[in-house]
């Protein structure tokens, strides 16, 4: 017993001697807990992409109105009662197709006035150069006098261009007995008779009897911004892209889809509108299904030339500085995260058009980008884009409470471009 109170107070000062000695030799306990936890976590895995360079197609979207090809408002050019038409509203009418009748009555007696005056002066003509035969032969022989028959052989010439009007005439009242029957000059669809059978009309009245529209091929007028074209005449300038094709146009129509053929450029006018500060450009469609309408709205896609030697990098791996500098995160040689500052030219789908900044094989941070920093060692995997889950079936982390992101494939028509620095 007495030992035992002996050894108790050196008991106590050894292990207090022993604390105090722990806390001198760790005097940030957190740090070192800090420390000890990252020696034994394993560097960050990051999902990369190997850049790649290509030939990228630079389009842009714009808004436009579909036109008719041609446009025709047909109107009568002679003047009658209309008897009949000969048509059906709506339906497509062939080039110099019988539209509507006119009474003829009135231009058919008109031609028979104008033969008879025909007959008329070609006689009387020839009355006068049966004449001035007989006084060519007499003024040999002195027996009429030169002023005579110089005189009838005026009235031949006055005779001559008498039957030259008179031919005209003839030529006119035809064309007016032609008229009758309102034809056609364009092929295409119908429109909405304005007058039906007993109907008056004049020639070249104000009010079209009927139009007439050219569907197949048919226009489509975009308003482009005259910021957007001065840029591309700059790059075209400055050869960042090349145009050597005809451009080329798709269509995204009002419910979203489409259109299933591609058109080409045939038009960009030559000023900017001061209003709007557009410029009006016109692509031509094939329009065999007349399935395209005039007036309907449209999303025009123009490929405005070929990017050549350009990258394409997911959205995701692109970040912005406050000043709008495009950033991307790469993988060294050494296993290391590198910043590069990157120059993008537009997007395809859910990719940036990268022009400047990257080299071919660097491999480019896209899975995990938030969770490294520069000079951070990694450990670099392809990239694999989550695929969408089976319908019917949660997506793979949606049981653990994360809902899966399905990637979303971008469709080669489904292109925008946009301009950044």
């Amino acid at each position: 017993m007495m030992s035992a109170k002996l050894w108790a107070p050196a008991l106590t000062a050894c292990a207090l001697a022993t604390s105090i000695a722990l806390v001198g030799c760790s005097k940030d306990p957190k740090e070192a807990q800090q420390g000890a936890a990252a020696q034994k976590m394993p560097p960050t895995e990051v999902g990369v992409i190997v850049a790649q360079p290509q030939s990228v197609e630079q389009t842009v979207e714009l808004s436009g109105r579909t036109s008719a090809y041609q446009i025709s408002d047909v109107r009568p050019q002679t003047s009658g009662v209309i008897l009949k038409r000969l048509f059906t509203e709506g339906s497509f009418v062939r080039e110099g197709q019988p539209l509507y009748e006119i009474d003829a009555n009135t231009n058919r007696a008109n031609l028979e006035s104008a033969k008879a005056a025909v007959v008329r002066q070609q006689a009387n003509l020839n009355a006068l150069q049966v004449k001035a035969n007989r006084y060519r032969q007499l003024i040999g022989i002195n027996a009429v006098s030169k002023q005579e028959y110089d005189d009838l052989a005026a009235q031949v010439k006055l005779a001559e261009a008498d039957v030259t009007a008179a031919q005209a005439s003839l030529k006119n009242a035809q064309i007016d007995l032609g008229y009758s029957t309102v034809r056609s000059p364009i092929s295409g669809q119908s429109g909405r008779s304005s007058v039906t059978a007993g109907a008056l009309v004049t020639a070249n009245q104000a009010n079209a009897l009927v139009t007439i529209q050219q569907l197949d091929p048919i226009y489509v007028d975009i308003n482009q911004s005259s910021t957007e074209l001065l840029r591309l005449r700059q790059q075209l300038s400055q050869g960042s892209i090349d145009r050597s094709n005809n451009t080329k146009v798709r269509l995204k129509l009002e419910d979203g889809s489409y259109y299933s053929v591609e058109g080409n450029l045939a038009f960009s006018d030559a000023s900017v509108n001061p209003d709007t500060g557009t410029v009006t450009l016109r692509a031509v469609f094939s329009n065999p299904n007349h399935l395209l309408l005039p007036g309907m709205f449209a999303n025009a896609q123009i490929v405005q030339g070929v990017i050549p030697n350009a990258i394409l990098i997911p959205q995701a791996a692109i970040t912005r500085t406050p000043t709008g500098q495009a950033m991307a995160m790469l993988v060294n040689a050494k296993g290391a995260v590198e910043a590069r500052p990157v120059t993008t030219s537009g997007v395809q789908g859910q990719n940036w058009i990268v022009t400047q900044g990257l080299q071919a094989g660097e491999k480019v941070i896209v899975d995990g980008i938030a969770k490294v920093k520069p000079e951070q060692q990694v450990v670099a995997k392809p990239y694999q884009p989550q695929a969408a889950a089976p319908q019917g079936q949660p997506a793979a982390g949606a049981q653990s409470g994360t809902a899966a992101q399905p990637a979303q494939q971008p469709k080669p028509t489904e292109q925008k471009a946009t301009s950044h620095a």
